[in-house]
């Protein structure tokens, strides 16, 4: 468990680690990069570098914390990927379910995994599931999402690489909109972010503007338009 940077969430919670490449948004991904990082200073944890691994010690972390927290699951890998067994990911499910006080965010590229086990898999409310949607190529998760029986459903278009003109938003609750960072970083251009922002008020989906990216995000900033769009989905402001 660690304190997190992350705009949309508070803290994050990694009962797996390591990934595997498999759509344009992953090229330079951050996780990876961090691993490597985390990896070099000797964490043992990260000792197989990027290698899909789980973590059984990981799991009581959630009934340690005091309080309610918003928890990003997985920052360091997708619980949807192929090499974690579906037990694992029903443990995982199982201490969300056993923890109702805090909000559980999961996200995955692997939307057909997700599709294929979804019905398995116990979704009380606190548990809010995303998957990334980076260009127009992977609309296709967002038809997986709609269908599967969580209550939050979101989107993260992040990193923004291309335009996502008329998304079916239907079903979907909450999506995070933000530019690549890093020294490579793709440019976003303004006018993806204004679109989808518009697809969302349309479809009455709260909309959160994370960052514009590029290779100094601090410089940048997450202004847009005059503002911060920090909108949350409704079940965390009632929370």
């Amino acid at each position: 468990m660690a304190q997190s940077s992350i705009e949309w969430t508070e803290m994050t919670w990694n009962p797996t680690t390591g990934c595997t490449k498999i759509s344009a948004g992953c090229k330079y991904c951050y996780a990876e990069v961090m691993t490597k990082r985390l990896q070099a200073m000797g964490i043992e944890k990260y000792a197989d570098g990027f290698a899909v691994k789980t973590h059984e010690e990981s799991l009581h972390i959630p009934y340690t914390w005091k309080g309610s927290k918003v928890v990003f699951v997985n920052s360091m890998s997708d619980l949807f990927h192929p090499e974690i067994p579906y037990e694992f990911i029903q443990r995982v499910f199982e201490v969300m379910n056993d923890t109702p006080q805090h909000i559980y965010q999961v996200l995955t590229k692997r939307s057909e995994r997700l599709k294929e086990l979804h019905h398995l898999l116990s979704w009380t409310s606190n548990i809010w599931m995303g998957v990334s949607v980076e260009n127009e190529k992977v609309l296709h998760r967002i038809n997986d999402l709609r269908f599967i029986n969580a209550e939050t459903k979101f989107l993260s278009c992040e990193p923004l690489i291309g335009p996502l003109e008329n998304m079916n938003l239907q079903n979907i609750n909450w999506v995070i909109v933000g530019g690549e960072s890093g020294r490579k970083a793709r440019p976003m251009q303004e006018w993806w972010v204004w679109d989808i922002h518009q697809q969302c008020v349309d479809n009455e989906v709260a909309f959160f503007f994370k960052q514009w990216g590029g290779t100094n995000k601090k410089k940048t900033g997450r202004i847009l338009g005059g503002r911060t769009y920090d909108e949350m989905p409704l079940k965390i402001v009632a929370a």
